[in-house]
Order: C-alpha cells, then structure tokens, then sequence
C-alpha cells in the first residue's frame, strides 16, 4: 500500500550518534531480532503488553515478519515512527514513537526495550534523545508522552533526565504482563528543550 509522503513527514529516517543507530525495521533482521528477545524475556517481560501466546510464539523470526509488515504500514500512514536500535552494528533494541496524531495536537507516544546486555550505557537515553529530536524537527511534532509504570523506577529517571515532565497518573491504563497496569504520564514539550534533548544528554544523562 502506498502513502502520500506529505502524510508522514520525517519517514523513514535513519538516525545515528556515536556507537548508536536507528533504522526502519528491516526484514532481514528477524533473526537476530528473536534471538535477542527470547534472551530478554525474564528482564523484558514485566513491562511489556499481555500477548495470547507465550513468549516464545511471540518472538519467532515469523512473528517478527508479521509484526514488520503491520507496523510498516502504520508508518506509511504516518501513525507511527518504528526505529529498530543498534549498537556498535549489534541489534539491541527499540524505540517507537507511535499513535502520532497531526492537526492540532501533533503529538506521539515514545516506547523502548533494550537488551539487558546493553543496559547501563546511557544507550537507552541516547535513542529516546535522538527520536526527540527527530519528533520536534523533521517529523513536525510538539508534544512526545512517555507513560511508565510506577514500578519502573529506571524508566523514569530517564525521561526525567531528558527533560520529560511529570502529568499525572493514569489509572489502571494499559493491559501490560496479564493485568491493567497504572501509569504515570510525561511529556516533553517542543519548546521545553530549546537547544535540544540530544544537548542535555550530552550534558550528562545516562540511562
């Protein structure tokens, strides 16, 4: 299915900084992509939606076929920002900036999961910095939300760090790990970070 590009400006996009790159999804990363899920699920599963399936099912090198075509075709519709994470050339993650809305609110949601091998590095701050700019410039957005479980403390303090302001608290939210899980909403603002969130990760924010 094609798009009119006006419809999602700022895709596809590849986005780099030091060992850190951010892609598209691309087919050819299926296996490596299960391998790194399926070796993250006892650091991965707590936080992530109830699935029908167990976790294995879910992160078959089909599965991830599956998933890419959906997602990609949200993206083509300019609803969704899907960057596969890599770091020094290994596959270590994600971050999307999904349910984009234009017009007058031009808003998304940021989400991430990174391999418990990488965890520690800022490299999660990086990328969730390089897509922040990415949603304020080339993408046209004002506002990017982060909702965290209060049980995250680590996610929490890192969008803090990147400026990300506290809003409230959203109850019983998201069906997450098999029950309806409160959340806390943040939110970083266009003009929250003037020089750029990449700049106050440089300024010492590490995840």
């Amino acid at each position: 299915m094609l798009a009119d590009p006006a419809l999602r400006p700022g895709w596809p996009a590849t986005l780099r900084e030091g060992p850190v790159e951010l892609h598209p999804l691309r087919r050819s990363d299926a296996v490596e992509w299960s391998r790194v899920r399926l070796a993250n699920e006892e650091w991965l599963a707590r936080w992530e939606p109830s699935g029908n399936q167990p976790w294995a099912p879910r992160h078959t090198p089909a599965a991830y076929r599956a998933v890419r075509r959906r997602v990609l075709q949200r993206a083509r519709l300019g609803l969704t920002l899907p960057f596969t994470l890599r770091v020094e050339g290994r596959l270590a993650g994600q971050v999307t900036l999904d349910n984009v809305v234009r017009g007058a609110m031009r808003s998304g949601n940021i989400g991430y999961w990174i391999d418990r091998a990488v965890a520690g590095r800022g490299v999660a701050s990086l990328a969730v910095a390089l897509v922040c700019d990415h949603a304020f410039g080339p993408a046209g957005l004002h506002r990017v939300q982060a909702d965290i479980r209060p049980e995250n403390g680590p996610s929490q303090r890192l969008v803090e760090r990147l400026g990300f302001q506290r809003e409230g608290l959203l109850r019983r939210y998201l069906d997450i790990d098999g029950d309806w899980r409160d959340h806390y909403t943040y939110a970083l603002l266009a003009e929250d970070l003037p020089g750029g969130v990449l700049t106050r990760w440089r300024a010492g924010s590490r995840d």
